[in-house]
């Protein structure tokens, strides 16, 4: 192994000893990524799959928390707002013609959301990718994986590196550009949502859920009830 690169044989199984956060890479071709993803299976190993490398990474707890309280802040604000939405979780996306495949951190289905309503297996070959996707990037770049994500289509990505959310939106060429908000949720500034992440360290989660519960209604109470109204319809 030479900077965290091997290759990878097709039948060879995941190194053992990976270390929680540290993505180990490897070169391979599509069927030995398949072949090592089977193997897998449900463990707590993620795999992403682009550009003939593949990299198996175990998330940290640290990452784990993290991503878990920023779906639930996502899936709180969609309640309150009565914005319908499809969580898919890390559900693995692949495109066999693209030979590019990936589990996100977490993913939702929001303006695509009726068309895989119902649906409990999701084949990117005729269902659309997840509108939103979110990467933690605590301790190794997610830059290789936007590639994954631009090839597959999904039209936004948050990358969350413990102080701030970059949004990246999926443009006319192909490639991601940095913006100051959501598509989705445009009414909330993303430094909220890194405010509210970081309340971690002062309360419980129940306690944090329910402090940006009431912060929301107050927000609609004010400001957000026109735009909500609107996106509802």
């Amino acid at each position: 192994m030479t900077n965290g690169i091997a290759t990878l044989e097709h039948k060879a199984k995941p190194p053992s000893g990976l270390q929680p956060g540290v993505p180990v890479r490897y070169q391979t071709n599509w069927d030995g990524y398949l072949a090592v993803s089977e193997i897998i299976g449900d463990r707590r190993l993620r795999t992403y799959y682009g550009e003939g490398e593949m990299e198996i990474l175990t998330p940290s707890s640290k990452h784990e928390m993290w991503i878990s309280l920023l779906g639930r802040l996502i899936e709180l604000l969609t309640l309150e707002l009565r914005i319908e939405t499809k969580c898919a979780g890390m559900t693995t996306f692949r495109r066999e013609d693209l030979e590019k495949g990936l589990e996100p951190d977490r993913c939702y289905y929001i303006t695509n959301e009726p068309k895989v309503r119902g649906k409990l297996e999701l084949d990117l070959r005729i269902d659309p990718p997840p509108d939103l996707a979110l990467e933690v990037e605590v301790t190794s770049s997610v830059e290789k994986r936007m590639l994954i994500y631009a090839g597959l289509g999904v039209p936004e990505v948050w990358r969350f590196d413990g102080e701030r959310i970059a949004v990246n939106q999926l443009v006319a060429n192909g490639e991601y550009v940095v913006v100051e908000r959501s598509n989705y949720f445009p009414m909330m500034p993303m430094s909220e949502w890194v405010r509210f992440i970081r309340m971690h360290e002062q309360m419980g989660d129940t306690t944090l859920l329910i402090t940006f519960q009431d912060w929301i209604r107050q927000q609609v109470a004010m400001a957000w009830s026109t735009d909500a109204a609107e996106r509802k319809g």
